[in-house]
């Protein structure tokens, strides 16, 4: 599997460009999309799903054009979109029944054999008759997931699937993302680093419509080498910090606030080099305006 854009933009009415000119190459596995709000990654996909027409340039889905092959690139094609509806009256299964014949699987056999697959995948086997508007909003995103997937798709496009999730249903569609990936492509798009820290092979890093980084996690991490600091301090050292430094993390412990930034160098007394992070690598990448979105 193979996507490659060719100065791939989108120009919204009032020239606001959400894409700016765009050339990459994806090939199988997971790609963690990255990127603040507003930095595109929502138009990008769109673009990619056939969804939103570019103003220029195109994207290659495996050979089709995005542009000019839409029923193509959507046979290849499974997408969960951040906000997604589903019929809330329908049981678990006769979601996915309906579903897995939009996808195409018209055989009722070989149907029902992917809804028992999709159930056990995403761990929702006990509640398949239960109302989809009656699941709760993790299961909902993992019935989101499995709908996506049912007629497995080459090329997958996950729009931050883990928001509005407590810390344990975030761990687990993380680890669900990261057991699909394989033979084929699985774009992940959040702006919080640890929901492709564990899962992502490559990660892009967007910024104002441009890619800013595309490399491996190890790649991202070295652009920070000897860069990452850790010192423990007050209230009134960490007022001091924010001003001169990139701070990445703030955590209150008992005497004081360990305090962890991202320069060239650091002056502050006390202050101690420490192996880097991904997110000291994302901030420092950003220059310093990411959320890292913690857990």
């Amino acid at each position: 599997m193979h996507v490659q854009t060719i100065n791939l933009t989108k120009i919204y009415p009032g020239n606001v460009t959400a894409v700016e000119p765009m050339n990459i190459q994806l090939t199988d596995g997971v790609v963690g999309l990255l990127g603040p709000n507003g930095a595109g990654k929502t138009t990008l996909m769109r673009m990619l799903a056939t969804l939103l027409e570019p103003s220029s340039g195109t994207a290659l889905v495996d050979g089709h054009d995005v542009r000019y092959e839409k029923p193509a690139v959507r046979g290849l094609l499974g997408y969960l979109p951040q906000d997604f509806g589903l019929y809330p009256s329908l049981s678990v299964t006769e979601c996915l029944d309906y579903m897995g014949l939009l996808a195409g699987l018209s055989r009722g056999k070989e149907r029902r054999a992917r809804i028992e697959e999709m159930l056990e995948r995403v761990n929702l086997t006990e509640f398949r008759h239960r109302a989809v508007g009656a699941l709760s909003g993790g299961m909902k995103r993992r019935l989101g997931i499995a709908q996506a997937i049912i007629h497995e798709p080459r090329l997958v496009i996950f729009d931050e699937p883990t928001a509005g999730l407590d810390p344990e249903e975030r761990i687990r569609v993380r680890n669900l993302v990261s057991e699909m990936g394989g033979s084929r492509i699985i774009i992940l798009s959040t702006h919080i680093v640890a929901d492709v820290a564990s899962a992502a092979q490559k990660i892009a890093v967007m910024k104002r419509g441009s890619i800013v980084f595309n490399g491996t996690p190890a790649e991202m991490i070295e652009q920070v080498r000897g860069r990452s600091w850790q010192v423990f301090t007050d209230d009134a050292g960490l007022a001091q910090l924010q001003e001169c430094y990139f701070v990445t993390e703030v955590q209150r412990e008992a005497g004081g606030i360990m305090v962890r930034m991202v320069a060239d160098e650091v002056t502050f007394p006390g202050a101690e080099p420490r192996d880097p992070t991904l997110e000291d690598a994302y901030v420092f990448i950003m220059g310093g305006t990411a959320d890292v979105g913690r857990d």
